[in-house]
C-alpha cells in the first residue's frame, strides 16, 4: 500500500489480526510488568499500542516486520532463561541472537546491501536491487531484535541497571540505522525506486562503520547503568522522536547528492528522475521536521522536569534550535516561495553537516548540561 489515507479504504482481516496481535502482546506485557511501570510509562505503553496499530494499517509491511522481530526476540529471551552468562555459552545466543551478535549481523547485512545497491544501480540489475532491498529488510530486523534483546539483557544485569537502549552513542547509532533504513524502505516501495538505496545506504554504512569502531576501540557495546540525568521516562519518547528526524534529514541529504549528480549528467539514466528525487527529499524533510519539532518540545518538557526550566540556551539546545530553523526555512521556501532544484539539494546536504554537529559535535567540543554524551 502507498500513502493512501486510511479513511479511504476498508479494514480487512489482516488489519484485524495484526491489531489483535499487538493488543494481546500489550496485555501480556501489562500482566507481567505493570508493577514496574509508573503512570507515565503505563501511558507510553498504551500510546505505543495505538501507534503500532496505526503504523501496521498505514504500511502493511509492518504487520510482518514487527511480529517476526518480536517473536525472534522472545525466543532469544527464552534462551537466556534468566542467566546473562548464557550469552557466551548458548550457540544461538553467542552467534546470532544476543544483542551484540544481532548488531554484528546488522553491520554485515547493511554493508552487503550497500554493495549490491551499487551493483544494481551501475549494471541496471533488477535482481541485485531486489536482493539489496531484502538485505536491508534483514538488517533492519537484526537492529530491531538487538534493541529488544539488549533491553532485556540490561535487566538481567540488575533491576536498577535496566533501561531502554537509547542512552549512549552506541545505542543511538543503532537506532539511527534502524530508523533510516525503515524510512528509506517505505519510500523505496512508494516510489518504486530501488536505485535510491545506493546513496541512502552509504550514510547508513557510515554509521555502521562508527558502530564497529566504537565497539572495538571503546568497548561501547557493554551495558552500563544510566547516569542520573538520563534516569527518566522522558528518554523513552524524546530520543526515538529525535532519530526519526535525524534519519529523515540523512535520507534527504543523500538524495540531494543523487539529484545534483543527475542534473550534471552523472548516472542520470540509472537514477529515478530529477523531480522524483526532489519529491522524496521533500517528503523526508517534512516528516523529519515534524518529528524533530515533537522531540524538541519533549526535550524542553524533560528539561523543565529535570532542571526546573524549559530552556537554558545550553549548547545542545541552541544547536537543536539552529537545526529546527534550518529545516523550517527549507520547507518555507519550497512551500511558500516555490523554490525547486539544485539550491534545495545543496541546502539539504549542508543541513546534514549542521545536524551532525548538533548531534555529535556539540558533545565533543562544547561544554554544557548535555556533556554526558561525548565520545
Amino acid at each position: 500500500m502507498n500513502s493512501l489515507s486510511l479513511k479511504n479504504r476498508r479494514f480487512n482481516t489482516a488489519d484485524v489480526l495484526f491489531t489483535l496481535f499487538i493488543v494481546v502482546t500489550a496485555l501480556v506485557s501489562w500482566q507481567k510488568y505493570h508493577s514496574f511501570l509508573d503512570y507515565y510509562e503505563q501511558g507510553i505503553l498504551i500510546g505505543s499500542v495505538a501507534g503500532l496499530c496505526w503504523f501496521g494499517w498505514f504500511w502493511p509491511a509492518m504487520r510482518v516486520f514487527f511480529p517476526v522481530c518480536g517473536i525472534i526476540a522472545l525466543g532469544a529471551i527464552e534462551l537466556y532463561a534468566g542467566d546473562l552468562s548464557r550469552g557466551q555459552t548458548e550457540f544461538w545466543l553467542k552467534y546470532l541472537l544476543s544483542s551484540q551478535s544481532a548488531v554484528m549481523w546488522m553491520c554485515v547485512l547493511f554493508f552487503l546491501a550497500t554493495i549490491l545497491y551499487w551493483v544494481g544501480l551501475l549494471r541496471q540489475s533488477a535482481t541485485a536491487l531486489s536482493i539489496a532491498s531484502g538485505l536491508t529488510w534483514a538488517a533492519a530486523g537484526a537492529a530491531m531484535i538487538s534493541k529488544l534483546v539488549r533491553w532485556y539483557e540490561s535487566y538481567l544485569i540488575g533491576a536498577d541497571v535496566g533501561h531502554i537502549p537509547v542512552s549512549n552513542l552506541y545505542e543511538v547509532f543503532i537506532l539511527f540505522c534502524l530508523m533510516t533504513a525503515l524510512m528509506y524502505l517505505y519510500y523505496e516501495a512508494q516510489f518504486a525506486a530501488k536505485t535510491m538505496g545506493a546513496f541512502v545506504l552509504l550514510i547508513i554504512s557510515a554509521a555502521v562503520g562508527f558502530i564497529i569502531w566504537y565497539s572495538l576501540d571503546r568497548q561501547a557495546h557493554e551495558i552500563q547503568p544510566l547516569i542520573p540525568a538520563l534516569q527518566s521516562w522522558w528518554m523513552k519518547i524524546h530520543v526515538p522522536a529525535n532519530f526519526v528526524g535525524y534519519g529523515s534529514f540523512a535520507i534527504a541529504s543523500m538524495l540531494g547528492i543523487a539529484q545534483l549528480l543527475s542534473a550534471r549528467g552523472i548516472l542520470t539514466n540509472k537514477l529515478p528522475s530529477y523531480d522524483t528525487l526532489g519529491e522524496v527529499m521533500y517528503k523526508a524533510i517534512a516528516i523529519g521536521f515534524l518529528f524533530f519539532t515533537i522531540a524538541t518540545v519533549l526535550g524542553a518538557m524533560w528539561a523543565a522536569d529535570a532542571w526546573g526550566g524549559y530552556w537554558s540556551w545550553d549548547p545542545k539546545e541552541t544547536w537543536a534550535l539552529i537545526v529546527w530553523l534550518n529545516y523550517a526555512a527549507w520547507l518555507h521556501v519550497r512551500l511558500i516561495k516555490g523554490w525547486r532544484g539544485d539550491i534545495l539539494a545543496w541546502w539539504a546536504i549542508i543541513g546534514l553537516f549542521v545536524t551532525t554537529f548538533a548531534f555529535i559535535g556539540v558533545n565533543m567540543f562544547l561544554a554544557g548540561l548535555h556533556s554526558y554524551g561525548g565520545l
